[in-house]
């Protein structure tokens, strides 16, 4: 969009917040770049320039505007929907892989080389892969710096920068403030003074934005329902859960407001912090436009009663493809908590124990590496259904498998249907979750068919697909408010002593 000037200057003047994350406006009198809703007063149009991407405004020199920090915005909604090369490398990038493997580490990944990243990023974002790496780093910094009492120096490396030096360059290129600058400005809890302090010792608290509006009945009602004893649970208001990360592992509790998504991560290692929030994100569909997606749903007349009853639904997301993969096998022809059982047997004789003192989590999910040696006679299955996930965590640790929304949707789904016990619900579902495929849909489900049946919309599998044409590419989202008609657990925002 940032190539359409006049819409985009129509955006700007009237604060249209559907549009942060989208572009970014620079001002060529300032060098200050902003999001599309800044309260500022709009500059002149001929003031104004137009990029696809925070990065590209700092590569061309602006600075980040205090008032509206358009480091923080929303992801763009664009790399939800596209499934090419280019979304592809931008999630690598979100989950900090240039970081942690450099460029040539996101070529291998991509099956690219090196130049064809750099020319594909420059062309569609304005920035290459280095650049917007920087742009992340200075982004995991600010949030270090304003929400930890971390020393600065420990911060640098945290966020990824190579030296002391480098993180206060850049800092200061970015913010147009010093990281001691930026510490001093921070918010701080009334009565306190000296360095910005958290509740409870190596614990990040964090606001995560999206654009409005969020249903969040639905998102954490599933996520709750869902939830496996050990490794999730809902308490005090938000859902927490572990997590596994590159360099350690973390946990998080994540609560709904108005605006935003109370995020707190306590990690055993800082370095996991840009991993993690893009997990989150991921996890609760964060980067979403649901005012684009519920206008096309309402567009058939038998869903739109439903839309407008809550809109904003979300598709929940995961943490951990593999873990997905393994809870959708396991959930196959069985209720939720037959599904629930079977998943904390396995977390209880094979995940990792962590510590957790402020809650009930107890484990981390094991891994497909851990899984792939079970005794399959162990397994409280049918053999059937021992034989299918045997396969897939086989498959899932050497490597011919591998799942994520960096990954060709189209490629992956037909290595899911090659192996035994994968029919289209269970390929669809991970596609769905794991892949983060906005355009999965499963219109075999038995809650699907009830939902469609009771509105009026065709019952079989094939007539409600051929219907949902007119959902594309929105049609997962499709599902979350079809489901929304029945009165299941996965619709109901959790009350405490769930």
């Amino acid at each position: 969009m940032h190539t359409d000037t006049e819409r985009c200057v129509r955006a700007v003047q009237s604060k249209d917040a559907r549009f942060d994350g989208v572009f970014f406006t620079a001002v060529r009198t300032t060098r200050i770049y902003c999001r599309p809703s800044c309260p500022a007063h709009p500059p002149k149009p001929e003031n104004m320039e137009f990029h696809p991407s925070s990065a590209s405004c700092q590569r061309a020199g602006f600075r980040a505007c205090k008032r509206c920090r358009p480091d923080t915005t929303p992801g763009s909604p664009e790399w939800n929907v596209r499934a090419d090369a280019v979304a592809r490398a931008v999630h690598l990038i979100q989950d900090g892989v240039v970081d942690r493997e450099g460029v040539p580490g996101l070529a291998r990944r991509l099956g690219w080389s090196t130049r064809q990243i750099e020319r594909q990023l420059l062309a569609e974002l304005g920035a290459g892969p280095l650049a917007l790496a920087r742009a992340q780093r200075a982004q995991t910094a600010r949030v270090l710096i304003e929400t930890t009492a971390m020393p600065l120096g420990e911060i640098a490396f945290a966020a990824g920068f190579a030296s002391i030096r480098t993180f206060n360059e850049t800092v200061r290129e970015v913010f147009a403030l010093t990281p001691g600058e930026l510490r001093a400005r921070a918010p701080r809890p009334t009565g306190t003074t000296g360095t910005v302090r958290t509740g409870t010792p190596g614990t990040i608290s964090l606001r995560l934005p999206f654009r409005t509006p969020l249903e969040p009945s639905n998102l954490f009602g599933h996520l709750a329902a869902t939830a496996v004893p050990g490794i999730e649970e809902w308490r005090d208001g938000a859902y927490r859960r572990t997590l596994n990360l590159p360099y350690g592992h973390g946990i998080v509790a994540l609560a709904p407001r108005p605006d935003h998504i109370a995020c707190r991560l306590s990690l055993t290692d800082p370095r996991d912090l840009t991993h993690a929030i893009s997990r989150c994100r991921r996890l609760l569909d964060l980067d979403a436009d649901p005012v684009a997606v519920d206008d096309r749903l309402r567009a058939d007349p038998l869903l739109a009663p439903v839309v407008d009853t809550a809109p904003g639904r979300r598709v929940p997301g995961t943490v951990d493809p593999a873990e997905f993969a393994v809870r959708a096998v396991l959930g196959q022809q069985v209720s939720t908590a037959a599904a629930r059982t079977h998943a904390a047997r396995l977390v209880t004789a094979h995940g990792t124990p962590v510590d957790d003192p402020e809650g009930g989590l107890t484990h981390l999910f094991p891994g497909p590496e851990a899984l792939a040696v079970l005794d399959p006679e162990t397994l409280a299955l049918p053999r059937s259904r021992r034989t299918t996930l045997l396969t897939l965590v086989r498959a899932l640790a050497d490597g011919s498998l591998t799942l994520g929304p960096a990954e060709d949707r189209e490629e992956t789904r037909a290595r899911l249907r090659a192996l035994p016990g994968f029919g289209p619900w269970t390929t669809e579902i991970i596609a769905m979750r794991a892949l983060g495929d906005p355009d999965a849909f499963l219109p075999g489900d038995l809650g699907v068919r009830r939902a469609a049946e009771g509105l009026g919309l065709p019952g079989t599998p094939a007539a409600l697909t051929a219907r949902a044409a007119h959902w594309r590419p929105w049609r997962a989202y499709a599902v979350q408010y079809l489901w929304a008609t029945d009165d299941h657990p996965i619709n109901l925002l959790p009350t405490e002593g769930h």
